[in-house]
């Protein structure tokens, strides 16, 4: 643990592993699967995340054109009849698109082929997209850049206070200002521009990524005093709970328990 070099590596692996971890287990991130129609496998690929002010693109590719492919959908948590639509074949890809919805709204929606008189549903349940306003793609970029520097700090700070290393007040202080400027600026900001609220954590809500953003920052808060008033040895056990308390955070599926729009009241909810 005494080198610089392998403390940065491991450090490095660490965040690699939460930001793959994070961004699979995600809901936002596509539904994946195939099913067996007769001779044919079938892969799907479908979108649960629509930015800006577009509809949603919805599309598969089929093997045969004698297959027929339907988009149903309808607004989430609603008694809403399904809306069926014909899906548009363009060479061997079919195409539909889901209409736009107000920030939050989210809808359900299923592919529904039709093969040799026979019906299939894919997936089995109908998946779940959420609609958002348009972020700028720069501000977008500096938010994730700092969360996940935020990350990889993190991790070498615990490194570093294991090690006993020299330089743990600096690092302990520029992950503290690395995680405020990604968590609690650029993230309130992103979330204004794709939701319309800055915060929606507690004590105004339960969105997850506020909250767990804040537990993480007051952790690393604590960490900063412990280094500056207790000894090293003492010191260096808050930095480390600090870090696993990030890691943690990190472990939670982005936008879990995020914002959502009730339809019946027009106001967007989280938790």
């Amino acid at each position: 643990m005494n080198k610089t070099w392998l403390r940065w590596l491991i450090a490095i692996l660490i965040t690699l592993t939460a930001a793959v971890y994070q961004r699979l287990t995600g809901p936002t991130y596509p539904k994946k699967g195939k099913i067996k129609v007769e001779n044919f496998e079938i892969k799907y690929r479908l979108t649960r995340s629509q930015g800006g002010a577009g509809d949603q693109p919805v599309e598969i590719q089929l093997p045969d054109t004698s297959f027929r492919a339907y988009l149903l959908y309808r607004r989430y948590k609603t008694q809403d009849d399904w809306t069926k639509v014909a899906m548009v074949a363009q060479g061997d890809k079919y195409r539909a698109a889901l209409p736009h919805q107000p920030p939050a709204g989210k809808l359900e929606y299923v592919i529904l082929l039709e093969y040799h008189g026979k019906q299939y549903s894919l997936p089995e349940k109908s998946v779940v997209t959420r609609f958002k306003g348009h972020v700028p793609t720069t501000v977008l970029i500096i938010h994730i850049l700092l969360m996940f520097s935020a990350m990889l700090l993190s991790s070498y700070t615990a490194l570093e206070a294991i090690a006993k290393g020299k330089h743990l007040k600096r690092y302990v202080l520029l992950t503290v200002v690395t995680l405020f400027l990604g968590g609690m600026i650029l993230g309130p900001i992103v979330q204004k521009y794709a939701f319309g609220a800055y915060w929606t954590g507690i004590p105004f809500g339960y969105d997850l990524t506020d909250n767990k953003t804040l537990i993480a920052l007051l952790g690393w808060l604590w960490a900063l005093i412990a280094v500056r008033r207790f000894k090293t040895e003492k010191a260096k056990w808050w930095v480390v709970l600090a870090a696993v308390i990030l890691l943690a955070v990190y472990s939670i599926p982005h936008s879990a328990m995020g914002s959502e729009l009730d339809y019946k009241t027009m106001q967007v909810k989280t938790g």
